[in-house]
C-alpha cells in the first residue's frame, strides 16, 4: 500500500484541528471551563491525547481560538446571510446583533471566554482571532467611510463591555437595552439587523455547530485517489454518544511531531 501524500497528510491534520476546535466550544458550553478536560476534548473529538498539545500549547489556548471561530463564523453568517445587502448601517447592525445574539444563546461559553481574557495570558493571537478583527474592523470602516485606527479598537471594546455586562451573574443588562445603548451610539435604527422582539431565530442558536468547523467527513483519500495506511476508523458503538465528533482516521501522520512525553 503506498504512502499517503503530503497532501493527504495535510488534510488529515486539518480536519484533526477543526474537530478538536468544535469539541471545546461543544463541551465548555456545556460544562463550563473547569469542569472540561483535555482528555474529554480530546474523547469527543476522536483524537489522541498528544495531539492537542501538537496543536495547542494549553487548554486556555485551545478554548479561546474555538471560541474565536465560532464568534467569527457567526458574524461572517450574520454579515452574509439572505438577503445580502451592501449598505454599511444594516451590516454594523447584524455585526453587533451576532456578537449580542452568543451572549444570550451561549452564556456559559461566552462567560468563560471574557474570563478567560482577563487571565494572563489575554488574546491568542491565532487565526481565528485575527479573521474576527478583520471582519469587525471592515464593518466598521465600511461604516465610518474612512480609516480611523481608533475606531476598530473602540467597537471591540463596546461589544466586548456588553456582552460582559449581559453576563455578569447576579447583575446582569438586559440585551436589549445594551443593544439600545449601541444603536443609538452608531446611529442605527432598531429595525435594522435583528431586533429582539422580532422573533427571527438565531443561527447562534442551533444545537449543530459543524457548519462552523470544517470536520467534513470525507476522506482525504477521495480526493486525491490515494489509499489510505491509517488505522482502521474509530466506529461509534451503541454507548457513543451521538454528538460525539467523527475521527474517521487514526492521524499517524502526525506522530513524529507529537509532543513529547506521549
Amino acid at each position: 500500500m503506498s504512502p499517503r501524500s503530503a497532501s493527504v497528510n495535510e488534510e488529515l491534520r486539518r480536519r484533526s484541528r477543526e474537530r478538536l476546535l468544535q469539541a471545546a466550544v461543544e463541551l465548555v458550553g456545556e460544562r463550563g471551563f473547569e469542569a472540561t478536560t483535555l482528555g474529554d476534548i480530546a474523547d469527543r473529538a476522536g483524537s489522541a491525547r498528544g495531539l492537542v498539545s501538537y496543536y495547542f500549547p494549553g487548554k486556555r489556548q485551545l478554548v479561546q481560538s474555538a471560541v474565536h471561530r465560532l464568534m467569527h463564523r457567526t458574524l461572517e453568517e450574520a454579515l452574509e446571510r439572505e438577503p445580502r445587502t451592501t449598505d454599511e448601517r444594516e451590516r454594523m447592525a447584524r455585526a453587533i446583533d451576532a456578537i449580542l445574539g452568543l451572549a444570550h444563546d451561549r452564556p456559559v461559553l461566552m462567560r468563560q471566554h471574557m474570563a478567560g481574557l482577563l487571565q494572563g495570558e489575554g488574546f491568542v493571537q491565532c487565526p481565528e482571532q485575527r479573521r474576527l478583527a478583520e471582519l469587525l474592523g471592515e464593518t466598521i470602516a465600511r461604516y465610518r467611510s474612512g480609516n480611523n485606527p481608533s475606531d476598530y479598537p473602540m467597537l471591540r471594546a463596546l461589544l466586548m463591555g456588553a456582552v460582559y455586562a449581559a453576563l455578569v451573574p447576579g447583575v446582569p443588562m438586559p440585551i436589549p437595552v445594551l443593544r439600545t445603548e449601541l444603536f443609538e451610539r452608531y446611529g442605527l435604527d432598531w429595525e435594522l439587523g435583528i431586533p429582539p422582539e422580532a422573533g427571527t431565530p438565531r443561527s447562534a442558536a442551533d444545537t449543530d455547530l459543524s457548519r462552523f468547523f470544517a470536520t467534513d467527513d470525507r476522506s482525504a483519500e477521495e480526493h486525491n485517489g490515494e489509499p489510505s495506511d491509517a488505522q482502521p476508523s474509530r466506529r461509534p458503538n451503541s454507548s457513543t454518544p451521538t454528538h460525539r465528533l467523527n475521527a474517521s482516521h487514526d492521524e499517524v501522520s502526525d506522530s513524529p511531531r507529537r509532543a513529547p512525553g506521549r
